[in-house]
Order: C-alpha cells, then sequence, then structure tokens
C-alpha cells in the first residue's frame, strides 16, 4: 500500500481531460483534493509549489511517532521528560498544550496535545522522546520525506514555526496525510477527537469541519503569518458500492472561518462532481492466463485490493478495461509477484487508472519433463 500510495500520487496529478468537471472557485493560495479510494486527484491549484506548511508539519512529526510505536522504541503508557527546550516554546504565543518541566506527561497525552491542541511543546518533547535531539528528530522526518519522493518538501523543526527553508506543498502534504490514514488507522482516530483537557486547560480542535460535517473525521489544522489558514480535512461518506474517503487540503486561505469553508466547498463538489465505480472486488481473479514450465498451466492475476476509479458523475457507463500481461509467462511465479498492469480507460480512449496485475496463487515450476516439453512447445510458438 505504501510504495501504491507513492507512485499514484506521483502519477496521478489532476490529468488533463476534455469531460472533466470544473471545480468551483476555492479562496486559497494553493490547494488539492485527493479520492483516497480511486487514488485520483480530482482538483488542484498549485499543488507542487514549496510553501509556509505551519502546524500541518505535525502530521509528518505524528507520523515519525506513530512508526516508533510501532516499532515499539516507545509505549503510549510511557511518561517522557519536558526540557526546558519545550518549555521555551512558550515564547512567542504560540500553540500549546501547556507542560511545564514539573511534569512527565504520557506519550498518549503528548500526542492528544501534538494533534488536538497542535502543541509545539508537546512536537518538542516527542522529538526528544523518539529522536533524543529535536535535531536528530528532523532528520528522521525529512528521511521518510525522501522515502516517499517528496521534492517540494524539507523540514527544520519539528512545529512548524516559519524558519528559512521550512516547505512543503499540498500535494506533499496530502501524501503525508494520506500515509497516516492507510499506515496507521489505530491512531487516526486522535484526528477527530473535538477538544482535550489537560492541566486543567480545555482546549477545542480548531478542525471547525468535525463540528459542521458528520463525515469529516480529521485530520490537522495550521497558521502563521508566512503561511495564512491552512486546513488538511478528510471525510469518509457512505455509498450504495462502500464507503468513499475524500482528503482535501487548503494553504493560504484568509481566515480560520475561509479554510473550513473552503474545505466544506472541495469536498462537497469532489462527491457530487465524480462517481467512485467499483471495477473489481479485492481477490477476485480480474484475468486467467497461461503458464509455461509450470506445475500449474494457469496463474489467477488480480489486484492486491479492490479496484475502484472515479469518473465525472454519470460516465460509468463509458469505461472499459484492458489486460495488459508478460507473455510468455515462464514459471516460477510467486504470490503476489508483479505480471501486468489493467488499464481502465474510456470507451474514446482517454486513461483513467492503471492498476498493477499481481499473481494471486504461485507457481512453481515443473518437473523436468513439463519443463522439456514446454521449452519445445515455446520453440514450435
Amino acid at each position: 500500500m505504501k510504495r501504491f500510495l507513492a507512485v499514484v500520487f506521483a502519477a496521478l496529478s489532476l490529468t488533463a481531460q476534455a469531460q472533466a468537471p470544473v471545480p468551483p472557485e476555492i479562496a486559497a493560495r494553493n490547494y488539492v483534493l485527493i479520492d483516497l479510494t480511486t487514488h485520483k486527484t480530482l482538483a488542484e491549484r498549485d499543488a507542487d509549489a514549496p510553501q509556509d506548511p505551519a502546524s500541518l508539519t505535525k502530521l509528518m512529526t505524528a507520523y515519525v511517532v506513530f512508526g516508533a510505536l510501532r516499532e515499539k522504541k516507545l509505549t503510549l503508557e510511557q511518561t517522557l521528560p519536558v526540557s526546558k527546550r519545550a518549555w521555551d516554546e512558550r515564547k512567542g504565543d504560540p500553540s500549546l498544550m501547556f507542560i511545564d518541566t514539573t511534569m512527565t506527561p504520557k506519550v498518549d497525552e503528548l500526542l492528544r496535545g501534538l494533534i488536538i491542541q497542535s502543541g509545539n511543546d508537546a512536537a518538542v518533547a516527542l522529538a526528544e522522546g523518539v529522536g533524543g535531539t529535536v535535531e536528530n528528530f528532523v532528520q528522521l522526518m525529512n528521511r521518510q520525506a525522501q522515502a516517499w519522493g517528496l521534492k517540494n518538501t524539507e523540514f527544520k523543526n519539528v512545529s512548524g514555526m516559519t524558519e528559512p527553508g521550512h516547505k512543503t506543498s499540498a500535494r506533499d502534504i496530502a501524501l503525508v496525510a494520506a500515509h497516516i490514514i492507510s499506515d496507521f488507522p489505530e491512531y487516526y482516530g486522535y484526528y477527530s477527537q473535538r477538544d482535550y483537557t489537560f492541566n486543567k486547560i480545555r482546549q477545542d480542535n480548531r478542525n471547525l469541519l468535525l463540528r459542521r460535517d458528520p463525515t469529516v473525521d480529521g485530520m490537522k489544522t495550521g497558521f502563521t503569518e508566512a503561511a495564512g489558514y491552512c486546513l488538511v480535512a478528510s471525510a469518509n461518506r457512505d455509498f450504495p458500492n462502500g464507503k468513499r474517503r475524500l482528503l482535501s487540503v487548503v494553504m493560504g486561505t484568509a481566515s480560520k472561518e475561509a479554510r473550513a469553508s473552503e474545505s466544506q466547498k472541495l469536498l462537497n463538489w469532489g462527491y457530487t462532481a465524480f462517481d467512485a465505480i467499483k471495477i473489481f472486488d479485492a481477490g477476485k481473479a480480474i484475468a486467467t492466463v497461461p503458464v509455461w514450465k509450470g506445475q500449474a498451466k494457469e496463474a489467477k492475476l488480480g489486484a492486491s485490493d479492490a479496484v475502484f476509479v472515479a469518473v465525472p458523475h454519470g460516465d460509468a457507463a463509458k469505461l472499459q478495461t484492458q489486460v495488459e500481461r508478460t507473455d510468455p509467462l515462464v514459471a516460477p511465479l510467486n504470490k503476489g509477484q508483479r505480471v501486468g498492469t489493467l488499464r481502465v480507460t474510456t470507451t474514446a480512449g482517454a486513461p483513467v487508472a492503471e492498476v498493477p496485475l499481481i499473481v494471486q496463487e504461485a507457481v512453481p515450476v515443473a518437473g523436468i519433463f513439463g519443463r522439456a516439453f514446454d521449452s519445445i512447445r515455446l520453440w514450435i510458438k
């Protein structure tokens, strides 16, 4: 899934199509709308332009902490010290969860402070707990960005405070958010919590859509003078063929209200302007093809997940599929081995999606006589 997300976001920036729905006017410097169910970019403007990300930075901060939890380098119940550096985040009136050097908050509490309250002090405490120093942790953030191929992203700090060279783009930050959703579903619930009280101080989640749209279940706000008001929002709505998740990123809006309303506008438009069509179910064979020199004479090819595509509303009948595969297909074949591509196009030939086809069941190599017989058949062929 990780590799698939990276390929999809790199390759499926909005494809120009004559019949593509026109998005509404969005009052944001940069934006992108992604259909995470079909892995398609539905709308964008200057989505690759490097920008000051403000607290959207904390998406990557959280991702690295989630990775440390999975690797058992720390636990949710583990307590961490609060350094003077974390305390010093109080300077300049930034976002805080209000920890101090006399406290030893749990990792769970710090994550809630980071995600719900957007605490810069929580970001520093977590970074020091995982990386030893903030500088080491920032290297982990940049290493992950490089592994995903984020060419417009470089982190200089863990909180998102404005700093020369600290940058990302709407598309890059969408990929970070998408990875949190797909890679760490066990921690995604933090992003839906509407408020959090720590040290007897209650703070509301700044994502206004959590209270306005019951289908919005995350993710993160950000603001600095350089960045403007930013919001990553994700919604998961029910449709007859299953749930469909959209992710919007707006950067550089004029106010808290604007980032919420413009995000809502994008999400609503995406759900109404495009249909998500299921082409094949998960685990279903898409093609059965001949195999040479194998213990089995045929192999079933399919996709790793159910295949959905996004098309303009009402255009489902205009889709057609074509299988392109390696020929001849010679054993041994490993389960999960990619041997072809499913191409989905309109009847006019316009590309809609490309899905890797993999072997669903391994095909071991045949014995010496079976291999010899098929060698002769291949030579004649």
